[in-house]
Formats: structure tokens, C-alpha cells, sequence
């Protein structure tokens, strides 16, 4: 009976911060309509070299698309975003 007689203990709990994976939501850019892939196969040359000129352009901009994405998922969850 003495047990009943005394204050239950205290129960002490500790905040532990524990990282948890969280699925990156950053869509993913759509891929763009390549000029070299519309071309026919009996193309010239000078046409071909145009249209590989104007690819290389929106690959770099489709790239930077890309990159962007990518930094978005790599940055930190803050706690206002939860």
C-alpha cells in the first residue's frame, strides 16, 4: 500500500530533431520539340545545320529548366513549409 501513498513519477520527455525523407514535389519540365527531329531524311546540309543551331539553343534552355528543378528538391524543408 506504501506505493499508492506516494506521487507517480514524472514523466520527462526530450525534443530529438530526426531528419526524414520527404518525396520531392518539383514537376518536371516538359521536354521540348527537337528542330532535328522534324527534319526529313534528305534534308541539305544547310537546313540541317540551322535546325541543329536552333536545338542547341532550347537544350540549353530545357537544361536550365532541368537544373532549376533540381535545385528546388535539393533545398531544405523549412519549418513553415510543413
Amino acid at each position: 500500500m506504501t506505493g499508492c501513498s506516494s506521487a507517480p513519477p514524472v514523466a520527462k520527455f526530450d525534443q530529438v530533431k530526426v531528419v526524414i525523407p520527404v518525396a520531392c514535389q518539383e514537376p518536371e519540365p516538359a521536354r521540348p520539340q527537337m528542330p532535328t527531329d522534324q527534319l526529313p531524311v534528305d534534308v541539305d546540309v544547310d537546313t540541317y545545320v540551322q535546325a541543329a543551331e536552333a536545338e542547341i539553343q532550347r537544350r540549353e534552355g530545357y537544361e536550365m529548366q532541368l537544373r532549376q528543378a533540381l535545385a528546388n528538391c535539393k533545398q531544405p524543408i523549412t519549418a513553415a513549409e510543413k
